[in-house]
This record gives C-alpha cells, sequence and structure tokens, in this order.
C-alpha cells in the first residue's frame, strides 16, 4: 500500500532539487560581467575597424570624374611674371620686384627690386630670391620680409632652409666660397673652395634645419672628370671636423647637377646615369642609388617622393614617370601623354599637368581623375583637404574640388 502523503513528499523534494539553481560567487559574477564587456568592446572595435577599412578602401578607388568651382576671385597676371606655389599662397615676381598673394587673391606682401635674372628657391614657407651674378638675396616667409643679405662678391647659386638660413656660393676669380648667412644678412659661416684642391661647386642645397649643407663639387682628377658629393655639418657634431666636413661620396666620368633635402634627415641626388639617396641627420650616408639607362627630361618631388620622366619605350603614350621613395626604394611607373607643364607631389597625389589638361594618381599609381580645366591655368596649387585645388589663370584665382 503506496503512503499517498510520502509520495507527494518525495516528489515535492525531487522538483525542487530538478528546479534548484546553483549558488553563484560575487566573485564569479564580477568576472563573468568583465568578460561580457570584454567580448562586447572587441566586437565593436572590430566591427569599427571592417567598417573604417572598406571606407578607406572605397575612397583610395574612388575615381572622380568632374571639377566643381567653388569660387572665383579677380586678379591681373602681366605677361612677363612668373608663378610659382609657395605654401598655400601663390608666388608672383619678375625683373621687378615679387609679391605673395593669399587663395583669395589678397596681397600679402610686396617686395621691389631690380634685378636681370632673379632666381628662386622656398623652403616650406620661406622664400629666397636673388639674382645671379647680384649680391643681394631677398628672403620672405608668407607673412612678410625677414630681411635682406648683401654679399661682397658675385652670387653664382643659393638655397634658403625653414629657418631663414640660405647658403649662398659666391665667386671669385681662382676661389669660389660657399657661406651661410641668416635672414637678417649677417654671416654665420664662410669656408674656402678651388677647383684644384676640392672642385667647383655645382649644386649646393640645405637642410630645412638649416644644420645640414650639401654641396656637389666637379674637377678634373689625373686626366678624368669625377663629381664629389660633400656633406657638412655645422651643428654640434661637425664643430670638431675640418670646414664641418663630416661625409662624401665620389663618382667618376659623371656630373652631379642637381641635390636636394626632402626633410632633415633625406637627400637625394640626380647624375647623368644615377640616382643617389642619402639619409642621416648627423653624417649622411649612401643608403640606395639606382642606375640610369635613359636620358632624364625632368625631374619633380615633393616631401616623401622623387619622379624622374623619360620619353616612354611602350605603348601610344610619349612620356614615363618613375617614382622613388626617399628611402630610395622604387614605387612604380605611371605612362602618360600629356604635354605637361609641371608635375606636383602632394601628399598621396601625383599631379601631372598643363593649361588645359590634368591626371591625378594617387601613390598605388590609380588614376582619381583625368579631365580638363574650364580656363587655361597658369598655376596649380593642392589645398589642405580632399582633392581641393587652387587654379591660377591669367585673370582669376579658382578654388575647384573633385567630384
Amino acid at each position: 500500500m503506496v503512503n499517498i502523503r510520502d509520495y507527494l513528499k518525495r516528489k515535492a523534494e525531487r522538483e525542487n532539487e530538478k528546479n534548484k539553481i546553483p549558488r553563484v560567487s560575487y566573485r564569479e559574477k564580477i568576472k563573468s560581467h568583465k568578460f561580457t564587456i570584454f567580448y562586447r568592446t572587441t566586437l565593436v572595435i572590430i566591427l569599427i575597424a571592417a567598417i573604417s577599412a572598406a571606407a578607406f578602401i572605397q575612397w583610395q578607388n574612388k575615381i572622380y570624374t568632374e571639377s566643381v568651382e567653388l569660387s572665383s576671385v579677380q586678379i591681373n597676371i602681366t605677361q612677363d611674371v612668373k608663378l610659382m606655389p609657395f605654401a598655400g599662397h601663390l608666388l608672383s615676381y619678375s625683373k621687378d620686384g615679387a609679391n605673395c598673394m593669399d587663395t583669395k587673391g589678397n596681397a600679402v606682401w610686396n617686395q621691389t627690386f631690380g634685378m636681370q635674372n632673379p632666381m628662386v628657391d622656398i623652403c616650406q614657407n620661406v622664400v629666397a630670391i636673388g639674382d645671379y651674378n647680384g649680391r643681394t638675396i631677398y628672403v620672405m616667409d608668407t607673412t612678410g620680409p625677414l630681411g635682406s643679405i648683401t654679399t661682397n662678391r658675385p652670387v653664382r647659386d643659393f638655397c634658403v632652409a625653414a629657418n631663414g638660413v640660405v647658403a649662398v656660393v659666391l665667386d671669385d676669380t681662382n676661389v669660389t666660397f660657399i657661406c651661410l648667412y641668416d635672414a637678417k644678412g649677417n654671416e654665420l659661416v664662410r669656408f674656402r673652395t678651388t677647383m684644384k684642391e676640392s672642385g667647383y661647386p655645382v649644386s649646393v642645397s640645405i637642410s630645412p634645419s638649416g644644420e645640414l649643407v650639401c654641396v656637389s663639387y666637379l674637377f678634373v682628377d689625373s686626366g678624368h672628370m669625377k663629381s664629389s658629393v660633400a656633406f657638412y655639418n655645422f651643428g654640434a657634431v661637425g664643430q670638431n671636423n675640418t670646414d664641418n666636413y663630416v661625409s662624401g661620396y665620389d663618382y667618376l666620368n659623371e656630373v652631379v647637377p642637381l641635390t636636394h633635402f626632402l626633410d632633415n634627415r633625406s637627400v637625394f641626388a640626380v647624375s647623368d646615369d644615377r640616382i643617389m639617396f642619402y639619409g642621416g641627420a648627423q653624417k649622411p650616408l649612401s643608403v640606395a642609388e639606382a642606375l640610369i639607362s635613359e636620358e632624364v627630361r625632368g625631374v619633380y618631388y615633393g616631401n616623401e617622393y622623387i619622379g624622374l620622366v623619360f620619353n616612354s619605350t611602350q605603348g601610344n603614350n610619349k612620356y614615363r614617370l618613375d617614382v622613388y621613395h626617399k628611402s630610395g626604394v622604387f614605387q612604380q611607373s605611371i605612362e602618360f601623354d600629356i604635354e605637361y607643364t609641371d608635375i606636383l607631389f602632394h601628399e598621396d597625389q601625383i599631379i601631372i599637368h598643363n593649361e588645359s589638361e590634368c591626371s591625378i594618381y594617387n601613390s598605388k599609381g590609380v588614376e582619381k581623375y583625368n579631365g580638363t580645366f574650364n580656363k587655361s591655368a597658369l598655376v596649380l596649387i593642392p589645398l589642405s583637404g580632399n582633392y581641393r585645388y587652387m587654379v591660377v589663370t591669367s585673370n582669376s584665382i579658382d578654388t575647384i574640388e573633385l567630384k
């Protein structure tokens, strides 16, 4: 005989055991909560990264098909005036003087002078203007004049640093001097060179800091022509070296007409059969070089890249642009057919244009835009922001944006 009361009691006990919730400690609850937050945060980060990567790839591969004029201001450019981009401004100069305008056509400064063959060098937001065989160099930035330099010998070449220091090559009968001046005209350094001792300085360049100077010399050694690329340090490291000379490289049967600092530790030079790359903030060393077997039509550069233009040997294109990173690594070749007047390197863009046509590539070689200007463009100046430009014509400054 089954006891109903006992049966129901045991059944209730079994049900309670079955439905009993296990006890979890407070520490385990905290640990579980932290893991939940961690996994959720990780999932959100991965999701955001995936969306950002997709957006970046889409932006990189975006092709622009038209240009839209955002604004236009009237100006007047006379025929004998030369124009140059100048740190987001427009520099215009002639034999009679120079002036700087902003993107709205407003005059920022004006400098009058009289020169026969004005030469211009720009480093970041500083410009130096002097006359070949003259004795005065004017130094300005984007806000106004910084000073002027007066030399006691004819000026053959010069270059300016971002702090206003100017390296000048001065010629004499049998001796050539290389001098450094500050923007106020105070002489900082002077050393002499002769054809017999070191050669004739063909090219001079200065780092943005004004501390390093690179000089390309041409001389004859035992009946053979030779070029020497020499580096001078005018900071603390170079004080114990003769004439502040810290490093140099010789090249037999070559002429090196161009040297240039891209930043305070990256320099490149171009000869008639190679491009050379040097690196180092104190004693620059050779880091790479590439041989050239074709005639170089032009050399163009920005902050990160250098481009050499050659006649194209493939397809129907007329020209080829070989692009190198400042480290010396070859990036790519771009074949193009535009009768170019200028090639600009700006951030991730490579801009090839003339007065009526424009092609824009990114650093991967993707052509982002190919089109024409509505007006005859004298100068194209990239602006900050995505694919915005200042187009200078003979009677206007137009701000355009690619769409």
